[in-house]
C-alpha cells in the first residue's frame, strides 16, 4: 500500500504530541509532581494535556523502557521509586570514573574554570536557604562537569555521562531523601577546587572525588537501612 500525504502528516502528529506528553509527564516525575507510588491514569493525563490516550500511552511505555515508570498487576502504570540496588551500583561505577576523568582534568582546568565552578557553587549554597532538591541536583551536575569535561580520556568521559543518565533514570534527586548531605556536598565542592588551584597530585584529587560522590551514597544507604 502506498503512504499519502496524510497518512505521512499523521504518523508525525502523532509522533510529535508523543513526544510532548514524553516531556510532560517525565517532567512532573523529576519534579516530583508525580510522586514514587502515583498511578498514571492515562485517561486523565490525556485530558490535562489536551491530547488523546494513544500518545499519553506511548509516552507511558517510553518512561517504563527508562525505569522512571513501572506496571503493577490490578493497578496499572505507576511511578517507579529508587530502586536500591540499581542506584548502588551506579554510584559505586560513578565515583571511580568520575573520580578519575577530574584528576585527568585537573590539569586542564584553568583559573575561568575554577570561577565559573565557583559561581555555580555559590548558586548551591544559596538553593540550601530554600532547598529545591531539584535545582540543586541540576546545579551539581553543572560543577561536576566543569570538573570532568576536560578529560582527555573520550572513553572514561563517556563512561561519566552514562552514569549521570542513568541516575537521572532513576530519580531526579538523591538529595529529596537526604536533604542534609546538600550541606556537607556544597563545602566538599569548595574542597575540591583548592585542590585543583594548588595543583595537587592526581591520585589525591581522585581519591577527594571518589570519596565525595561515595559519600551521597553512604547517606542514602544510612536513611533507607
Amino acid at each position: 500500500m502506498t503512504e499519502t500525504v496524510t497518512d505521512r502528516a499523521a504518523a508525525t502528529s502523532l509522533g510529535s504530541k508523543s513526544e510532548q506528553a514524553y516531556q510532560a509527564v517525565k517532567a512532573r516525575i523529576v519534579e516530583g509532581t508525580y510522586t514514587p507510588g502515583y498511578r498514571l491514569v492515562l485517561g486523565t493525563i490525556a485530558r490535562d494535556l489536551g491530547f488523546s490516550v494513544v500518545p499519553v500511552r506511548e509516552a507511558i511505555r517510553r518512561l517504563e523502557a527508562e525505569g522512571l515508570v513501572k506496571f503493577e498487576r490490578n493497578v496499572g502504570a505507576t511511578v517507579a521509586g529508587i530502586d536500591p540496588t540499581e542506584y548502588l551500583y551506579t554510584m559505586q561505577t560513578l565515583s571511580i570514573v568520575e573520580g578519575a576523568a577530574t584528576a585527568l582534568s585537573a590539569p586542564l582546568i584553568d583559573a575561568v574554570a575554577i570561577a565559573r565552578a565557583r559561581t555555580v557553587n555559590a548558586e548551591m549554597r544559596e538553593c540550601l536557604k530554600h532547598f529545591d532538591p531539584v535545582r540543586f541536583t541540576r546545579l551539581n551536575q553543572d560543577f561536576h562537569s566543569v570538573l570532568f569535561e576536560h578529560c582527555p580520556n573520550p572513553h572514561i568521559l563517556d563512561l561519566v555521562h552514562r552514569g549521570w543518565n542513568r541516575l537521572a533514570s532513576l530519580r531526579s534527586s538523591t538529595f529529596r531523601f537526604v536533604p542534609g548531605r546538600a550541606h556537607e556536598s556544597v563545602d566538599e565542592h569548595e574542597a575540591l577546587l583548592k585542590l585543583i588551584e594548588t595543583g595537587a597530585d592526581a591520585d589525591t584529587i581522585e581519591k577527594a572525588a571518589r570519596l565525595h560522590r561515595s559519600a551521597t551514597l553512604d547517606a542514602y544507604l544510612a536513611q533507607t537501612n
